[in-house]
């Protein structure tokens, strides 16, 4: 059960030292008891305290790692049930089924989909993380002939059978890569469980329903393994959203160690719009990983949004770098313009250059991810503050001219910033991003 910031601070070393970061060992205590800290900030905690704390200081859903080096995957250490509280900490995995029944064109397909899906959003690299591979033939040679075409990429692995014949066989091939062997169920699970701890991977259980996953994931643990992804064979809608709803709800409100895994959803439809939206409620509903059957580009944009959406912190706007960034390949006669560093603004107005053809440079100032109107109207967005950062920018020695295209909306800065920087005139531009293509157009005319 969980520990409360008094009896947490009754195990802390009371020094009040700050070297956690806090100015006391209460204070300490209490944001360890909301398991917004980690006990490891005190530098002199006991080790008997670090044994009575550590399981209580956990977080109510297990961390596991998937694969290795750049390209791993972490999921699980959630602690809320709703991101406004705090925010989700371990985005959704999304892996790939390949099929060791399909013919090798479409297995050579889907390989290629997974390496080619990556993309650049707001800053964030975004792709499909993972490969399922399925044993569903059930002949160990055909699943260790599939192993074999993924096993010396750089993209983690869930091995997928209920044999634990076939579980050795391809494990093998993945020594040191960190794979998930999913397939464990009430049947083979001392014969699995022993395979996972000779390979030192993480398990998948499946069982149906809440009651029979918890009693699978205890007699798993209690030989000897933790590192635990849970499948409660909700395959609908419903299902996915109660299950999913009831797990999390039992692991961060009650919790209830054996169901406090993360959860692993198969989503996988002949249509794939169908599957898409049935994969947008197992993300939005606390899935960890969840299983395609197909990507299609289109597909993965609006589950990469989606994704991206609900894992980042709604208290803090999406922001791209302070920079000087080149739409195309400008030349020092080419045009500077200026805007806020909101990730949407950037990405509309960037974009809007792009379809003018006009090569330009693109000075975005850190306003705190403010849009250009709100960082205005907060102090942020100034025409001394604009000054100063074309200034240290550096653009001076880029360009031959001394022109400052400015946002329509902030026309009034235009006088502010002139007396500021010397010898350059500013130039308004349109209110709109969207009238960007015609204005340069007409301006390089």
């Amino acid at each position: 059960m969980a520990l409360t910031g008094v009896q947490i601070f009754k195990l802390l070393p009371k020094t009040n030292c700050k070297k956690c970061g806090f100015p006391t060992c209460l204070a300490f205590a209490m944001k360890l008891a909301q398991r917004q800290v980690s006990l490891d900030a005190c530098p002199y905690v006991s080790e008997e305290a670090k044994r009575i704390l550590g399981e209580a200081s956990a977080p109510p859903v297990r961390p596991i790692t998937l694969g290795v080096g750049g390209k791993a995957v972490k999921m699980g250490e959630e602690t809320v049930l709703f991101r406004h509280e705090k925010k989700f900490v371990n985005p959704t995995v999304f892996a790939l089924e390949i099929k060791d029944t399909e013919d090798d064109n479409i297995q050579d397909k889907k390989i290629q989909d997974v390496i080619s899906s990556e993309i650049t959003r707001v800053g964030q690299v975004l792709r499909i993380d993972a490969i399922l591979i399925n044993n569903v033939s059930k002949d160990i040679e055909k699943f260790v002939a599939l192993a074999k075409k993924v096993a010396n990429l750089d993209i983690p692995v869930i091995v997928a059978t209920e044999n634990p014949e076939a579980a050795k066989s391809v494990l093998s091939l993945f020594n040191g890569k960190n794979p998930l062997l999913y397939g464990i169920n009430d049947t083979n699970t001392e014969a699995m469980v022993e395979v996972a701890k000779t390979f030192k991977v993480a398990v998948g259980v499946k069982a149906e329903g809440l009651e029979a996953l918890s009693t699978l994931t205890e007699k798993v643990k209690s030989l000897g393994i933790d590192s635990i992804v849970i499948d409660s064979c909700g395959r609908t809608a419903q299902q996915i959203l109660h299950h999913n709803t009831f797990i999390r709800r039992a692991a961060v409100k009650k919790n209830f160690k054996p169901l406090g895994y993360p959860i692993i959803n198969f989503v996988q439809r002949e249509d794939p719009m169908y599957e898409a939206l049935i994969a947008s409620i197992s993300i939005a509903k606390y899935a960890s990983i969840v299983v395609l059957s197909s990507a299609e580009r289109w597909k993965n944009l609006a589950l990469f949004t989606l994704r991206q959406n609900i894992y980042t912190d709604p208290q803090v706007p999406m922001q791209v770098e302070q920079k000087i960034y080149k739409i195309g390949e400008p030349t020092p006669d080419s045009p500077l313009l200026v805007t806020t560093n909101f990730s949407l603004t950037y990405f509309i107005v960037s974009g809007e250059i792009e379809n003018s053809k006009i090569p330009a440079y693109l000075a975005v100032m850190d306003c705190e991810g403010l849009s250009v109107l709100t960082a205005w109207a907060a102090g942020k967005f100034t025409g001394s503050k604009i000054a100063n950062f074309i200034k240290e920018s550096g653009i001076e020695k880029e360009i031959n001219h001394r022109e400052l295209i400015i946002p329509g909306y902030v026309a009034i800065l235009s006088g502010a910033i002139e007396e500021k920087l010397e010898g350059w005139k500013v130039i308004v531009g349109p209110r709109e991003a969207n009238a960007l293509p015609a204005f340069l157009r007409s301006k390089a005319a």
